[in-house]
């Protein structure tokens, strides 16, 4: 089918959202196992040992879990404190957390401790965006001075009380969790489910169609798309290849070409580099990513890193392009947001 389609059902016993572009998964969300903790719950910890050496210190969470948090200064041990988690934890580590909480709705994202009305830069029509910025103030009036708001692009065009249906609500239960800080480690607000997380964050562009029920996901040819993003291989136009291969310590990216010329080579590599960020980001994998494109001579690897750039520029400050290595690889480093799709879907 053409245009944006949503599909949410279940496999393998997990709730599934999926987002397609003319037939062709584009965004995907897995339910985690039972107990893990997700990006953007909200909880109260208790601040425990600080680590010298490592800039942070560690958290007590609810359930015997353990946080970590980078940049800590003035914290005592035993201090109950208010944390985000920003990604899930490597097997044997802590959960990574932050005290920056956001807490997130359809349109707009209430932010205790940083005050202030924005709106997206997403929204470039001036009088659109003063507009917002008015309905926001307007929703924000007398709540704690403490609170700001960001109007989401998904905001442009939508009617004020469509607006205040969902801001006013959103504003209510920051300023609620916002005042819970005195007790023992406690999960204050749970990350969305799959459903939850489609509706709220896939608004822009607006979907053509959303489909639900027993069928819905393989009306859409989602089941087949999932297999292929758990096999290693990954065929690319013009005849190229690359496996995509996670270790313990990164995930191991191998381009290969069909042919041996220097062209052929390039080809390859460009065509790699414009689907690796899907495969990454469906397949659920971060940490170091460590690239082997097929043989390119030197001159052209500033070609690559345009590409590369481009490429990249959706996921924002998530990834980081080290460069490249002595030995001819490339190195990145990708935001650990999920666990890897093998995993979620029990197939580790």
């Amino acid at each position: 089918m053409k245009g944006v389609v949503i599909a949410l059902g279940h496999l393998r016993g997990r709730a599934v959202a999926a987002r397609l572009v003319d037939g062709r998964l584009e965004d995907l969300f897995v339910e985690l196992p039972e107990g893990m903790l997700a990006p953007g719950a909200i909880l109260r910890g208790r601040v425990g040992r600080q680590i010298k050496g490592m800039g942070g210190v560690f958290l007590d969470l609810p359930d015997g879990q353990s946080g970590f948090l980078r940049q800590a200064k003035g914290l005592r041990p035993g201090q109950a404190l208010l944390v985000q988690v920003t990604g899930v934890a490597e097997p044997g580590k802590a959960v990574p957390v932050t005290p920056r909480l956001t807490v997130k709705g359809r349109y707009g994202i209430v932010t205790p401790g940083a005050p202030g009305i924005n709106v997206s830069r997403a929204v470039r029509d001036e009088a659109e965006a003063a507009r917002l910025a008015e309905a926001g103030a307007a929703i924000m009036n007398g709540a704690d001075p403490a609170l700001g708001l960001i109007l989401r692009s998904g905001a442009e065009g939508v009617t004020e009380e469509a607006l205040h249906a969902d801001l006013a609500p959103l504003r209510a239960l920051a300023e609620a969790i916002a005042t819970d800080t005195d007790g023992s480690p406690e999960l204050l607000l749970d990350a969305p489910d799959p459903h939850e997380a489609a509706a709220r964050d896939w608004t822009t562009p607006p979907p053509d169609a959303v489909a639900e029920g027993a069928s819905a996901l393989s009306d859409h040819g989602v089941p087949e798309a999932i297999d292929a993003l758990l096999a290693a291989h990954v065929a690319l136009p013009g005849g190229g290849s690359m496996a995509i291969e996670p270790t313990a310590a990164f995930v191991a990216v191998d381009v290969n070409t069909a042919e041996g010329t220097p062209a052929a080579g390039l080809k390859a590599s460009i065509a790699a580099v414009r689907e690796l960020p899907r495969q990454l980001r469906l397949r659920g994998l971060g940490g170091q990513v460590i690239v082997d494109f097929a043989p390119v001579p030197r001159k052209d690897r500033a070609t690559l890193d345009q590409v590369l750039r481009a490429a990249f520029r959706r996921d924002g400050p998530a990834v980081t392009l080290a460069g490249w290595t002595p030995l001819g690889n490339f190195e990145l480093q990708r935001r650990r947001e999920s666990i890897p799709l093998a995993q979620a879907l029990g197939r580790s």
